[in-house]
């Protein structure tokens, strides 16, 4: 279904196969915004720890 080299793929899967029902765009577009807005909670904690080590 998903292309094997994309890293979201398998919990595109993993969701679908939960929820009966789920179209599969509707899945994708759920992780990859579950994804980015890891990534940012990510990006900031990074951040927020250089900062407090420069000071």
């Amino acid at each position: 279904m998903n292309d094997p080299g994309d890293p979201l793929a398998p919990w595109t899967d993993r969701l679908l196969r939960l929820g009966a029902g789920i179209p599969p765009e509707d899945a994708r577009t759920f992780v990859r915004e579950l994804y980015a807005a890891a990534q940012a909670d990510r990006d900031d904690e990074r951040a927020e720890a250089d900062f407090e080590r420069e000071e």
